[in-house]
């Protein structure tokens, strides 16, 4: 069962790519970000036309997150995280799909540091590491999948030295990160790829994918019951290639 994450940066202006993606390489469940669209506006046709049915949660013109499943639909289980009643952002979303809970993440920027973008972030964070908390111990197979905005390591970002001031890469954000592999859950793509330089994000400027200036900020953390069944997991550079594409790349594993 082939699961993936895909930070899309506005699911309309970007459905050729996608659309084209989900048919060549039909992966049985995908994490959508960063919609950029209303409800209304999501395109459900489009996506059951290419053999997937879904569950979003829009936002007009920002965030965004959307679950897909290959013949059959998600059972919607949660629609946001707790603890902020007045948090009207749309950047979380779970469902149950094939047997598996999967929660699709879109966590915020944060920049510019310092200010209240960061001091957010950070509490968005930590109600996520909470819901993280409760999900980890279940005997099903959980999946948190999506744009973290969060760079781990300085193996994950070309050049660390030019991030020490942004909201991806402060330190806050990095021990979270490590909180959360540190609590177990499973750094799929790291874990498959322990020593290879991998990117998930390049930016449209400076011929940042031309020259592989990249950016790992595209996880997908798996429980206990997840980890075991796990057999590969990879990047779908080629999708970041293509014109009028995303700044992400989809990002993919695969359990046995």
């Amino acid at each position: 069962m082939r699961i993936a994450t895909y930070n899309v940066n506005g699911v309309n202006g970007r459905l050729p790519v996608l659309v084209d993606w989900l048919e060549t390489t039909t992966p049985d469940i995908v994490c959508l970000q960063e919609l950029k669209a209303p409800d209304e506006r999501f395109p459900i046709a489009a996506i059951q036309a290419a053999g997937y049915d879904a569950i979003w949660h829009g936002q007009k013109s920002w965030n965004g997150v959307a679950i897909l499943a290959r013949g059959t639909t998600p059972v919607e289980t949660r629609r946001r995280l707790a603890g902020d009643p007045d948090d009207s952002h749309s950047r979380y979303l779970e469902a149950a799909v094939n047997g598996l809970l999967v929660g699709c993440l879109y966590l915020p920027n944060g920049n510019p540091l310092p200010g209240p973008k960061f001091d957010y972030k950070l509490r968005w964070i930590e109600r996520f590491e909470a819901l993280a908390a409760e999900l980890f111990p279940l005997d099903e197979p959980v999946i948190l999948a999506g744009d973290y905005n969060i760079i781990p390591t300085d193996a994950d970002v070309y050049k660390p030295e030019r991030w020490t001031d942004d909201a991806l890469f402060a330190p806050e954000v990095r021990e979270a990160f490590a909180r959360l592999t540190g609590a177990g859950w499973t750094d799929a793509l790291r874990t498959i790829h322990p020593d290879e330089r991998v990117f998930t994000f390049w930016d449209y400027f400076r011929n940042a994918y031309t020259r592989d200036a990249g950016l790992r900020i595209d996880h997908l953390l798996l429980n206990r019951a997840a980890a075991g069944r796990l057999r590969n997991a990879g990047v779908d550079r080629s999708a970041r290639a293509l014109p009028k594409t995303s700044d992400h790349a989809p990002v993919w594993i695969d359990l046995g």
